[in-house]
This record gives structure tokens, C-alpha cells and sequence, in this order.
């Protein structure tokens, strides 16, 4: 069983179990102290409220938003318990995960991703749900 973790936030991947078939961790454990944030669903749009044609620029946009939005809450990606990840076209993996990885690094959150027909506007191709504990 591997074990990653910082004060409040553990992850393991059991070794009775087949690994993940991404950059996510099976198990996230949250210490009982730790206070839970739950976040809007975040979408790709940049600071002047323009939402990119591109997926991939989405993508780009939508990591940085949380990236921000935990720091509002004196957060890192750390904090990180659990991400699902909802798309209306087939994801570009190199690049998501490529940001993924700088973001998470080695000890990545719970994943879930499912496509969809459609998100809140007809111009998202991607939202992430984030939950975090600090």
C-alpha cells in the first residue's frame, strides 16, 4: 500500500486492488479535524469572462481557476481530496495530464470523469468539480 500525504490529507493505493489507469490515488483519507471545502464546478474561462473555443485552452484555464480559487482559501492542490471531471467531447490526456502533473505532482487526487451531452453553457467542453479538506 502506498501512502501519500501531508498533515491532513492521505492517499493510498491499495496493492490488493489493480492500479490506477490514470494519474489519480483510489483511496483519499481526510484527517477528523480537517475542515471540508466544496467548490462550484469549474469551468475554463479567463479573467475577462472569455470562455475559449479550444478544449485544451479550456483545460489550461479551468486548472489555473483552481488553482486560484484555493489559494483564496489559503489552500494548495494538496489540500486536494477529490476531482470529477465532466466533459462534452473526448479530453486531450497529454495536455490535461500535463498540467495535472505540475499541479499535483506525484500524490494526485481521487478522479472521476464522465462525458456528457452538455454542461451549464453551450460553450463549456469541460467542468471540475474540486473538494478539499484543511
Amino acid at each position: 500500500m502506498t501512502n501519500f500525504n501531508n498533515n491532513i490529507v492521505k492517499r493510498y493505493n491499495p496493492e490488493n486492488i489493480a492500479k490506477p489507469v490514470g494519474n489519480y490515488s483510489h483511496v483519499t483519507k481526510i484527517d477528523r479535524n480537517a475542515e471540508m471545502y466544496v467548490f462550484s464546478g469549474q469551468i475554463g474561462i479567463d479573467r475577462d469572462q472569455h470562455i475559449p473555443p479550444d478544449m485544451n485552452q479550456q483545460v489550461t484555464h479551468t486548472m489555473n481557476n483552481i488553482v486560484e480559487l484555493l489559494a483564496s482559501q489559503k489552500l494548495t492542490p494538496d489540500n486536494v481530496i477529490k476531482i470529477n471531471i465532466w466533459a462534452t467531447e473526448e479530453i486531450d490526456w497529454d495536455h490535461l495530464y500535463a498540467i495535472w502533473d505540475k499541479v499535483f505532482g506525484a500524490n494526485p487526487p481521487s478522479m472521476t470523469i464522465a462525458y456528457v451531452k452538455g454542461l451549464g453553457l453551450p460553450e463549456l467542453k469541460i467542468e471540475l468539480d474540486v473538494w478539499a479538506a484543511g
